[in-house]
């Protein structure tokens, strides 16, 4: 992060990131299709699937999506008065996460870590969902980084050790410094920590609970109709040439055969100093 904020303007490093962004775009892609595989079952989770996408399409919250799709399959599952419990439990969820201001522009290391909360709070299905809530919160909401360096701190994400979660500590220090990185790791794991201490001593009845299992379905789906909007998103800010989209169609093949991330975010990083060597002066 530090190097990035330092030196990300020089013409090495833009062509290093301009050659990874088509791989991020194919590995979130890959992402929503592995696990659509995976999780899909039923006609209702195809619905719920395609009605997110339809509904962040047309400028709903992806927190409210995921959660209305949890509630809206233990109503039709289970039963009006079900769901109604799940609504208000929703509700809370969503007013105690929702407490960072949408028109606040200055990213002060309190607000990050109230961001990050609320991200941390409702992600769920995959870390690469965590792509979604943060181009819907920090771009699109706060307006704290660009579509750019969205798509940049994904790279970096995928392209150093450790989980994908490392976005969000990127993102802190490029907003907030090492102060905001601090804030952006605690805000993003803390929620999960907590969930857990919580719910261990139910975990014996919410594996039996069929409300439970309603619930995790729905967001289940939601999650993959994410995925599959923000990959759309990702290659239209970032797929400028033919170039950009052999590479995405490539990478996205080569996942599918089995490849491994690091070995495709060297390739791109590859393709992009080609790039820029072989770039008239």
């Amino acid at each position: 992060a530090w190097l990035y904020v330092e030196h990300g303007r020089r013409p090495e490093v833009g062509a290093l990131l301009s050659g990874i962004a088509p791989v991020v775009v194919a590995i979130v892609a890959h992402a929503g299709w592995s696990i659509a595989r995976a999780t899909l079952r039923g006609a209702l989770q195809a619905v719920l699937l395609v009605g997110a996408v339809a509904a962040v399409l047309a400028g709903l919250s992806e927190i409210v999506v995921l959660l209305g799709a949890g509630i809206l399959a233990i109503v039709i599952r289970v039963g009006l008065g079900s769901g109604r419990a799940a609504l208000a439990v929703g509700g809370w969820t969503w007013s105690t996460t929702g407490a960072v201001a949408a028109t606040v522009a200055v990213a002060t290391p309190l607000l990050i870590l109230g961001a990050f909360l609320k991200i941390g709070a409702v992600l769920f299905g995959s870390g690469y969902v965590l792509v979604a809530l943060l181009r819907s919160e920090l771009v699109d909401g706060l307006g704290w980084i660009t579509e750019a360096q969205l798509i940049d701190a994904v790279a970096v994400g995928q392209a150093t050790p450790g989980p994908l979660f490392s976005t969000a500590t990127f993102i802190g220090y490029v907003v907030g410094g090492p102060v905001g990185a601090v804030a952006a790791t605690v805000g993003v794991f803390l929620p999960a920590f907590v969930a857990v201490a919580l719910s261990i001593p139910i975990l014996h009845r919410l594996r039996d609970d069929v409300r439970a299992r309603a619930f995790l379905d729905g967001v289940s789906a939601a999650a993959i109709g994410l995925l599959g909007v923000v990959a759309v998103q990702l290659a239209v800010a970032s797929l400028r040439d033919v170039l950009g989209v052999a590479t995405a169609v490539v990478a996205f093949a080569l996942l599918l055969l089995g490849a491994g991330t690091g070995r495709l975010i060297a390739a791109g990083a590859a393709v992009g100093l080609i790039r820029l060597l072989l770039a008239p002066a």
